[in-house]
């Protein structure tokens, strides 16, 4: 009998439980409690935070190989299906008409990745501090957590870092929701109260035809100077073609509800699964968190520094908030934007402005991961 009870014991949470785990579950209640009270991207901190806790769950190994969740990550994460069909969905989501209104915003899209290549730098020169290891191919991998894409953070890191996947993608995701904590400050320091008043002129309309054209031309581009990026362009292009031909409208509401919010509870769950203690507390872990923050921040500050090139030359019509929505977190680097304008001015509303340089943002990072790819190549 009382051996009966001590293998019953030992066999409860209570027994098993290790303080990591109790931090780690602390962890997932926090990313929670940002998503319901504060609204910071709660589509992907909820299931991000929830994964997490089931994650560090003792005995019940769900985040296992033959856990649920380890299941889920294996057939969507390593595999890399899940980012590709997440840009489908937003490219169904998406209206280039902003950024066709004035292509000279896709110069803050570009200005927004280079804190991709100066991460790079920073992920090698971390190899200095005692316990962190990262190759040229872990680099570049970390590196793209600058976009703040995390499909395109996932889908790079699959192919040059599948080791680093799990803190990579759960960085990427991290700091993805975190934007309207991160970005305001960036943005007050680097702007003036003047230029944040900054009201700019109407849109022109952008024509259907446009807006057919635009996908099919930017698929070519991609294939003949880029093909190492086509996966990611290539749906975004196909599910934007979706919605902008007018023909199949059916699909075009699948890719951008249906079959995009389900692939949003996987992948969100997946990615909780790598916040389990034994892997989540770790040096290079921890390294890629810091290295994560530090990328998107320069990614941020190199939209708004040439957001306010752009308000020199062109006369004061070119907000430079709008710079900082160069990074590819969409909307939200958007709706940022258009708040801290606000709060300058009340009557400056530059959501459809930011849109522009936001959407850049996506392509911007898909073509740098295409780079890295092409230029460091797949392992093995």
């Amino acid at each position: 009998m009382g051996s009966g009870l001590l293998q019953l014991w030992e066999s409860t949470g209570l027994y098993n439980f290790t303080l990591g785990q109790a931090f780690m579950i602390c962890i997932g209640g926090l990313l929670i409690y940002l998503a319901i009270k504060k609204g910071f991207e709660p589509l992907l901190l909820l299931p991000i935070g929830f994964g997490g806790i089931l994650a560090n769950i003792p005995v019940a190994e769900i985040s296992g190989p033959d856990g649920l969740l380890g299941i889920l990550y294996h057939m969507g994460i390593e595999t890399g299906i899940f980012p590709l069909l997440i840009f489908m969905g937003v490219g169904a989501m998406t209206d280039f008409g902003p950024l066709l209104a004035r292509p000279s915003l896709m110069i803050l899209g570009a200005a927004a990745q280079f804190g991709i290549f100066v991460t790079l730098f920073g992920a090698i020169l971390m190899n200095l501090i005692p316990g962190i290891e990262f190759t040229l191919s872990d680099a570049s991998a970390i590196a793209i957590i600058g976009g703040a894409d995390g499909p395109t953070a996932i889908f790079l890191a699959s192919r040059l870092a599948p080791d680093l996947l799990g803190a990579i993608a759960v960085a990427a995701y991290s700091y993805m929701a975190l934007v309207p904590l991160i970005q305001p400050p960036i943005m007050k320091l680097l702007t003036t109260e003047t230029e944040r008043k900054c009201v700019m002129k109407q849109l022109r309309h952008v024509s259907k035809a446009e807006k057919i054209i635009f996908p099919l031309t930017l698929l070519v581009v991609t294939i003949l100077l880029l093909p190492a990026a086509t996966p990611l362009v290539g749906m975004l292009c196909f599910g934007n073609l979706l919605k902008e031909s007018g023909v199949v409208e059916r699909l075009s509401n699948t890719a951008q509800n249906e079959l995009i919010n389900i692939v949003t509870i996987f992948l969100g769950l997946s990615v909780g699964s790598k916040l389990s203690a034994d892997k989540f507390l770790a040096p290079e872990t921890l390294g890629i968190l810091l290295l994560g923050i530090f990328a998107f921040s320069i990614g941020t500050a190199a939209g708004l520094l040439m957001g306010k090139v752009m308000y020199r030359v062109t006369g004061g019509e070119v907000n430079p908030l709008i710079g900082a929505a160069g990074v590819s977190a969409v909307p939200m680097a958007a709706r940022v934007a258009n708040k801290v304008g606000m709060e300058a001015n009340p009557q400056n509303f530059l959501l459809m402005h930011a849109m522009g340089p936001n959407v850049a943002g996506v392509i911007g990072s898909a073509v740098a991961a295409g780079v890295l790819l092409a230029i460091v190549g797949s392992p093995g």
